[in-house]
């Protein structure tokens, strides 16, 4: 997820507060669903306009999808008596009741959620695909090639896109490193492909590109163990790409670097402190601090930006110090997963919730990313180091990351930190007064933004 995390099942909509679990209705096996059946599309206006849709099969259950949040698949039931509609989803609480129109082309209601209540009509027409006027598109002055080759740590396969310039080489080269959650090779979020915009520009500047596909997404293996990897068994990938590269007579061994976004910028280092023949690391939205408090400090941010009470801000922070607690204290992590169970239903939330929330906390890579310091790998680092981060970034939050970065960076003498003013953890300019998401901004980056990367990187390369 181009964050540096998905907080673990946050509310959907955290400017209506979450409350007890609304009953659910009985699965709908005796109705005729075949009026409402398949997909609707609407949009909720807290505040912020947020695009849903909602599946509905004939079993009578259901699930909804909040794209601009990254969120799809939550599970519902839904029942209609004559033309009352009701669909109840239990994580988040909260429930859609409507009225299903005479003509069947829309579902008109409201949306319930923690005491409060906001109109909400759904339709069957999908919204037209939003715009992303930056998205590269051919014809390309370079070469793309389709390339995959084994990470011989795991015995994975991995497939990425290499970008070459015209000619015969060897290219300098940059292996681009995703964010946390499972990312395609471009980073595409929200219909934005920073990766490929990035690799574009590089490409055209005589700078060569790898991006890869993160285990289980498009071509490159899940492997039976990808739950159970961690932040160091994604850097053994990245060696692997860094392996390949200097294998081929088109690319400049000597001059390999990385780039990495979020939890890449975790990684890139990583990878760069045990490889003193990388030639740069740039980062975008790179931590400085250890992953507890990234996201305790990124939880907090979300929520006030998103109209959440400071009580249950206050709240939420004690309930999450408390579970990092427990994840980092217990080694099973059966028993791990037991006890944020147990913490969480205590706290209000919803069994059905509070195991699936529990089964995420205690997964193998959140124990290594909550204790993951970045600061020893950013202090070995000899090469030339780049880090940009928005000045409006919620995910990693400047004024906690940069001031331990720069410690840490302060006897390389060619580092560089930028804080760009105005923009997210995409790098996107964020409109005054608008709550974060991605997909409601047509820039996928600032153009600014983009010339500061691309400009240091292709200096660094080919130099």
């Amino acid at each position: 997820m181009a964050q540096l995390v998905r907080p673990a099942l946050v509310a959907l909509f955290a400017a209506i507060p979450m409350i007890a679990p609304l009953a659910a209705p009985a699965t709908a096996q005796a109705q005729d669903l075949t009026p409402i059946l398949g997909d609707w599309y609407g949009t909720l206006n807290v505040g912020v306009k947020l695009p849903l849709v909602l599946h509905v099969q004939a079993d009578g259950t259901g699930s909804i999808d909040s794209p601009s949040q990254g969120a799809s698949g939550l599970p519902a039931t839904v029942s209609l008596s004559g033309s009352s509609l009701t669909v109840v989803l239990t994580s988040p609480a909260a429930r859609f009741e409507g009225t299903v129109a005479a003509d069947g082309a829309s579902l008109a209601g409201a949306w319930r959620q923690g005491g409060g209540s906001a109109p909400l009509t759904f339709t069957r027409t999908a919204p037209a695909a939003a715009a992303r006027p930056q998205t590269p598109k051919p014809p390309f002055p370079y070469r793309a090639e389709e390339v995959a080759y084994v990470n011989p740590a795991s015995g994975l396969k991995l497939a990425g896109t290499l970008t070459l310039p015209q000619g015969a080489g060897p290219f300098p080269v940059a292996l681009m490193i995703t964010g946390s959650g499972s990312q395609d090779r471009d980073e595409t979020i929200e219909g934005h492909k920073p990766f490929l915009l990035i690799a574009d520009a590089l490409t055209r500047r005589g700078v060569a590109v790898l991006r890869v596909d993160d285990r289980g997404v498009g071509g490159s293996e899940a492997g039976k163990t990808l739950m159970a990897a961690t932040s160091a068994d994604f850097a053994t990938d990245v060696e692997a790409g860094v392996a390949f590269l200097r294998t081929r007579k088109d690319i400049d061994p000597g001059r390999v670097g990385l780039i990495g976004h979020s939890e890449g910028g975790l990684i890139a280092p990583m990878v760069a402190a045990k490889d003193p023949r990388i030639a740069f690391v740039a980062m975008i939205g790179g931590p400085g601090v250890n992953g507890e408090r990234v996201l305790l400090s990124q939880t907090r941010a979300l929520m006030l930006a998103h109209g959440a009470p400071l009580a249950k801000v206050d709240a939420a922070s004690t309930e999450n110090r408390a579970a990092y607690e427990i994840v980092k204290a217990e080694p099973d992590q059966a028993a791990a997963a037991a006890k944020l169970k147990a913490l969480f239903v205590a706290g209000g939330t919803p069994e059905p919730a509070a195991e699936r929330k529990a089964a995420f906390l205690s997964l193998p890579w959140m124990r290594y990313f909550l204790a993951a310091d970045p600061v020893p790998n950013l202090k070995a680092l000899k090469c030339p180091v780049l880090d940009v981060n928005g000045g409006q970034d919620l995910n990693v939050i400047p004024a906690i990351n940069l001031p331990p970065m720069r410690a840490a960076l302060a006897q390389n003498p060619d580092a560089t930190i930028q804080e760009l003013p105005g923009l997210n953890h995409l790098l996107q300019t964020v409109p005054p007064g608008q709550a974060p998401g991605y997909g409601a901004i047509e820039e996928t980056m600032a153009s600014a933004a983009l010339a500061v990367i691309v400009d240091w990187v292709a200096t660094h390369a080919k130099g």
